[in-house]
């Protein structure tokens, strides 16, 4: 049996899915997406995951009503469809077909969830650390679509090609004033004698739910924070520097191009913080 998808209220086999040539997510980009993890048959964190979409949605697209995204069982049905305890699902909203005529009601978002079994980051990665390049690219905090996650994703792609060329795993990206922003793909923190500190939102930075995770759980090791700004030489004086995302969760970063980090190895707050990442995840 093939894998099975929702789409507009409707669970269909994927082989059997379509979305109009019409789709504003198709012809103009105009969608956001979220990518979560599942074990257990649940989805972690689910709940912020919608709401960061819905606010994206209403500040992108229009305003929609809390109830128009699906809910947990929607989730949970595709999960058990698939077969699937451990899954990477991703939920993709666009603008739909692109047909009205002006003066008429927005056309209705397409909504469609997609489920695959998780395939997690190799195990080196986590034991050993990862390298970075830096992204030739910049990001502007006037830029509509900063800080969401949106289907617009070609610069990002294009800069983890950049990241793939020059062997390494992520390319992390500046603002137009310089600061450290995010990579394509994840967040970023760095240690300093013992603080952790990373971008603040306004830089700007996807609010991302692993970030947000990874807050909560150094506030509960009693661990100092700060969200600030940061620039090129605090990333490469760093005593230590990782990245977050929903699938790597906390993955350590021991090289900055040719700079060795926290001298090569993963530091200590690092796999603090990841023990502790695994263990909510595990829950």
């Amino acid at each position: 049996m093939g894998a099975v998808i929702y789409h507009n209220g409707e669970f269909h086999p994927a082989s059997d899915a379509s979305v109009s040539v019409f789709d504003g997510g198709l012809l103009h980009g105009a969608g956001v997406f979220e990518t979560m993890r599942a074990g257990g048959g649940r989805v972690f964190r689910l709940d912020q995951h919608l709401a960061r979409m819905k606010r994206s949605i209403d500040a992108l697209i229009h305003p929609i009503e809390s109830d128009t995204l699906p809910d947990a069982a929607v989730f949970s049905e595709l999960l058990r469809r698939n077969d699937l305890d451990a899954a990477r699902i991703r939920i993709t909203v666009t603008s739909g077909a692109t047909t009205t005529e002006p003066g008429e009601d927005a056309s209705p978002l397409t909504v469609l969830i997609t489920a695959a079994p998780l395939q997690e980051y190799p195990a080196e990665f986590f034991s050993r650390g990862i390298a970075v390049t830096l992204c030739p690219f910049r990001q502007s905090p006037s830029d509509p679509i900063a800080g969401h996650k949106t289907t617009a994703y070609l610069p990002r792609l294009l800069g983890l090609r950049a990241a793939g060329q020059a062997q390494c795993i992520e390319a992390l990206w500046f603002s137009t004033e310089n600061r450290l922003a995010e990579g394509c793909i994840s967040n970023v923190f760095i240690v300093s004698k013992g603080v952790l500190r990373t971008p603040p939102l306004d830089t700007p930075v996807l609010p991302g739910i692993a970030r947000a995770c990874v807050l909560e759980i150094a506030a509960a090791e009693e661990l100092e924070t700060r969200q600030e700004p940061l620039t090129i030489n605090d990333l490469l004086d760093a005593d230590e520097a990782f990245l977050t995302n929903t699938i790597m969760r906390v993955m350590p970063v021991i090289r900055v191009e040719r700079k060795d980090i926290a001298a090569g190895k993963v530091g200590p707050i690092t796999q603090r913080l990841l023990d502790a990442y695994r263990e909510l995840t595990a829950s």
